[in-house]
């Protein structure tokens, strides 16, 4: 699903007329059946003319469509092998079918399993739970989407009058032709791992947009940028403005992660080897974050395998969950650091010395009979010094941003005002740190008895 940062722009669109740009090196129609660049009589480089002011009606979004897709193939050097439907709909239409809209429901069931992996981040508190804020981050900040299933395109306008952005529509536009020549009904395990191939596949589409709005500046005729000055989003970027983003922020710079560092990945890949390598791509995804984050570590540097030995007394148990555990990964790691005072960066960097030594890790959630929660996560990482550095941090998060307790040498307390009110235990044993968390601090040995003890 596309995301994007709500920016603010300043674009008056009332009425205006889409000219032609640049010369044409090609016939007036494709000399076969079809060429790429061409697509429902549009060549990439014909005009279109519409007026956005007021919406486009069916004919003009037919056009706008049509030479988009020519557009996207131009750019990818890949033709669409069928037509894509594309409707538009409201903001509050959006939210509506989602769920995320503030009404407290969500179109996702309750997920405890998954609660425990987002608290162990400390993005996601107990004050509120993993879907229902994963509906209302999406439902603020999704432009648009492509169904896999449905093989449509749905974008949300971002005015009261439906409009398109030309950047939302040629975005999915490429999901839709990565559907066509790879498909994308593939599924991944893990957070991190769901994360690596978003870097494929949203930083592909994200890519592709770039290449397309570069062109829009250099000789190609493009439809004017929908005014998001009254679209009622909120924003903490762009504009310097101070409204309080409607949204979990950290969440969110977990979530936009494959937006932003997947294209640099995909630049990669395709100065290496062509399109012909980011094809590749699609049938040998990234093992990891690291990976999309380090494009120099992809595909040989592979994340260590974690497991975590059930040491949990009768009262509490693992969830009936396949996978058991979680891997969260250099991505989350660093949202996690940077939304509980420990980096000072560039939010949108996703670099640190906390997390850049990540090796592998895994959060294995508990629960017991009582409706209390818990989690034993391990880390793994590259060096004892990246090790200490992480733990380090944690520590700092959970007393400086959390105003935890220090009961005994590694144990906190975190008290009842804040979200994470919870015990924790942080051991770190040469390139391991091992977290366990529980209600109270009775409950940690119960969770995850200490070895040796």
């Amino acid at each position: 699903m596309r995301k994007e940062l709500l920016i603010a722009l300043a674009v008056v669109l009332a009425g205006c007329t889409v000219p032609s740009f640049g010369g044409s090196d090609h016939p007036e129609t494709p000399t076969g059946e079809d060429a790429i660049g061409y697509e429902n009589g549009y060549w990439y480089d014909d005009p279109v003319s519409v007026t956005t002011g007021d919406g486009l009606n069916e004919s003009e979004r037919e056009a706008v469509v049509a030479r988009t897709m020519a557009r996207v193939e131009q750019v990818r050097d890949l033709e669409f092998k069928d037509s894509v439907p594309v409707s538009v709909i409201s903001r509050a239409e959006y939210q509506n079918r989602s769920g995320g809209n503030g009404s407290g429901g969500s179109s996702r069931p309750q997920d405890p399993w998954n609660d425990q992996v987002w608290e162990a981040l400390l993005l996601i508190g107990e004050d509120s739970g993993s879907s229902e804020e994963i509906d209302n981050t999406l439902s603020t900040t999704v432009q648009g989407y492509y169904s896999p299933s449905r093989d449509e395109i749905v974008i949300v306008s971002p005015t009261e009058t439906p409009q398109i952005d030309r950047r939302t529509l040629s975005h999915e536009l490429v999901h839709a032709l990565q559907d066509q020549h790879f498909g994308l009904n593939g599924s991944a395990k893990t957070q991190d791992t769901q994360l690596s191939r978003q870097g494929v596949t949203e930083g592909e589409a994200n890519y592709v947009r770039i290449l397309y709005e570069r062109r829009c500046g250099d000789g190609w005729g493009c439809i004017a940028l929908p005014d998001r000055t009254n679209s009622g989003g909120s924003s903490d970027d762009g504009d310097g403005g101070s409204q309080e983003p409607s949204y979990n922020e950290g969440l969110f710079t977990v979530l936009y992660q494959p937006y932003v560092t997947g294209p640099r990945f995909v630049d990669q890949m395709r100065s290496d080897g062509g399109w012909g390598a980011v094809d590749e791509l699609h049938d040998d995804f990234p093992d990891s974050t690291e990976q999309v984050l380090h494009p120099d570590k992809y595909p040989d540097e592979k994340p260590v395998n974690v497991s975590v030995t059930d040491r949990s007394s009768d009262e509490w148990s693992r969830f009936d969950h396949d996978p058991v555990g979680d891997t969260v990964g250099e991505t989350s790691i660093y949202a996690m650091m940077y939304h509980n005072g420990q980096v000072e960066a560039d939010r949108y960097s996703y670099e640190s010395d906390i997390s850049a030594g990540w090796g592998g890790d895994l959060v294995v959630p508990y629960r017991n009979g009582s409706g209390g929660y818990g989690y034993v996560w391990e880390t793994r990482w590259d060096t004892e010094e990246d090790a200490r550095e992480f733990e380090q941090a944690y520590r700092a998060a959970l007393t400086e941003e959390h105003d935890a307790s220090q009961p005994r040498s590694n144990v906190y307390v975190v008290p009842e005002d804040d979200q994470f009110n919870d015990a924790f235990r942080v051991v770190r044993s040469g390139k391991t740190v091992r977290i366990v968390n529980g209600p109270t601090v009775g409950d940690l040995d119960d969770i995850h008895q200490q070895a040796g003890s």
